[in-house]
């Protein structure tokens, strides 16, 4: 079987760019969004398999972790992209938002990481990564339902990583402080002054993906050297 990562959240931005170097280190590449059509000119790009699941759905999931592993084995790489963001007034934001919010961010992340987690230990070895957020570590003011979301991404990676290094699982969580540039409109990609740059970020994934197990990097947070702590 060839080496391969998979990507949950996959699109444009940090999973495009962590598409891209993951590719240029010899892996194959599964890409996982619930719309893969949007991915169609990343997967004529890499060569990637596109699949569609909704990594918040128990069974989906189970059922995109059964074929990936039928049809390319293992994976020594699972990173967790995906995310939704809900905004307002705590007096006016609608508690289905708060739901799809811990859904999207909390329960599929710990999905992800069930079956990840599943194949990996077979083979004793692999790196599952989960980005994070800044409000992962501090809430805002009219965004509590993401705040509560990435808390409890960034609380089930310690676990996981207690529980899996030990086995020879190597979990990390990756806090990104600061916005990515090329994601929203308003932000120049070539401003390296304002913006983070996905294919930094990237690179970092890859060599956490790469660390010895002696050295292991359990959290890190990344942000452009202009941004405030």
């Amino acid at each position: 079987m060839s080496r391969y990562a998979i990507i949950v959240g996959a699109g444009a931005g940090l999973s495009a760019a962590l598409a891209r170097a993951c590719a240029a280190d010899g892996m194959k590449l599964v890409l996982v969004a619930r719309d893969i059509a949007k991915l169609a000119p990343l997967v004529a790009e890499l060569g990637a398999r596109a699949m569609a699941c909704d990594a918040g759905d128990a069974v989906a999931t189970d059922r995109l972790f059964a074929v990936v592993e039928r049809d390319f084995g293992i994976p020594e790489l699972v990173v967790f992209n995906a995310g939704y963001r809900a905004r307002g007034p705590v007096v006016e934001i609608d508690p289905a938002d708060v739901e799809m919010a811990l859904r999207n961010n909390a329960l599929a992340g710990f999905l992800t990481g069930q079956g990840a987690a599943r194949l990996m230990l077979k083979a004793g070895r692999g790196t599952i990564i989960f980005t994070g957020a800044t409000a992962g570590v501090k809430g805002f003011a009219g965004s509590s339902p993401f705040a509560m979301g990435k808390f409890a991404l960034r609380g089930l990676a310690q676990s996981l990583a207690r529980e899996l290094g030990p086995k020879g699982i190597h979990v990390a969580h990756v806090v990104i402080d600061g916005g990515i540039a090329g994601t929203r409109s308003g932000r120049d990609p070539t401003d390296e002054d304002k913006w983070l740059s996905p294919q930094s970020i990237a690179e970092t994934y890859l060599g956490l993906h790469k660390q010895p197990r002696n050295a292991w990097t359990q959290e890190i947070d990344l942000r452009p050297w202009s941004e405030t702590f």
